[in-house]
């Protein structure tokens, strides 16, 4: 098989980050990445099999109507005779890359794609709920990655400074005991932290949204599909950072263009 890594970018019904992400896709390493509107995979005009790293854009889809990302859950999961979760299934069950963002990682969640425990893809036992703040939070956040998690996409990375932008991003579980088995599998791959440690925090406005855990982003056990809240696509190059003028020492290109790359690395050492 070529070595030739194809993007996917679903778009569509609230989703507004998508070009962005398809940049980071690009920058990532990604040879060739597409922007599909989700009514043409509804449409079977285009099909996830044909690609190899699988991309959910925030945004608000269905204008976050029923709860963050809950119509568009019932859209994979129903619509069209439900093919479009079969084809998730199967898109994961190949050993290919998913990644959520924001909403998209409400969505995956809601969908029961994330935590995933015990490879039980479908079954939701988490949620992304109201920041504890009530209300929506715009601002960046220092991010400790767990060197002991299995996800792919932060493989070698240590700390990350991204923005969030959301109004339901508190992680919560259906019970302690799932909590307690995400935390003994490592799959928080992302905790919120303070400038000044490594140490999760509850503490506002270091953790935005009050997330069980200070957890930001999670993966499943294989450590293929991830989501997190903050926005890497936010922050590809030193321009995007919120103090680039204000004389700090920053390298030309943001932390957000690491997690594409690990993908893209991974997926080409694959094929």
């Amino acid at each position: 098989m070529s070595k030739h890594v194809r993007a996917i970018v679903v778009s569509g019904n609230g989703v507004n980050c998508e070009k962005e992400m398809a940049l980071a896709c690009h920058l990532g390493g990604a040879e060739e990445v597409d922007i599909v509107h989700v009514a043409d995979l509804l449409a079977g005009k285009v099909r996830l099999e044909d690609y190899h790293f699988l991309n959910f854009p925030g945004g608000f889809l269905d204008g976050d109507d029923l709860g963050s990302a809950k119509a568009g859950v019932n859209r994979w999961r129903h619509a069209g005779g439900g093919h479009l979760f079969e084809q998730l299934r199967a898109f994961v069950d190949s050993g290919k890359l998913v990644l959520g963002v924001c909403n998209g990682f409400q969505l995956l969640v809601k969908l029961g794609f994330l935590p995933a425990l015990d490879g039980a893809y479908g079954e939701q036992c988490a949620s992304l709920t109201f920041n504890d703040g009530g209300r929506f939070e715009d601002r960046w956040c220092w991010l400790k990655a767990d060197p002991e998690s299995p996800c792919v996409f932060t493989r070698g990375l240590e700390r990350l400074y991204l923005p969030v932008r959301h109004g339901e991003g508190k992680f919560v579980t259906d019970s302690p005991e799932t909590f307690e088995r995400i935390q003994k599998l490592h799959l928080g791959a992302l905790t919120y932290c303070r400038p000044e440690s490594d140490e999760p925090t509850m503490d506002y406005p270091f953790n935005p949204n009050g997330s069980l855990g200070a957890i930001a982003g999670i993966c499943d056990a294989s450590g293929r599909v991830f989501g997190l809240m903050p926005h890497p696509e936010a922050y590809l190059w030193r321009e995007h950072h919120p103090r680039w003028t204000r004389g700090e020492k920053l390298p030309g290109e943001g932390m957000g263009v690491w997690l594409f790359r690990n993908a893209v690395s991974y997926l080409r050492a694959k094929l």
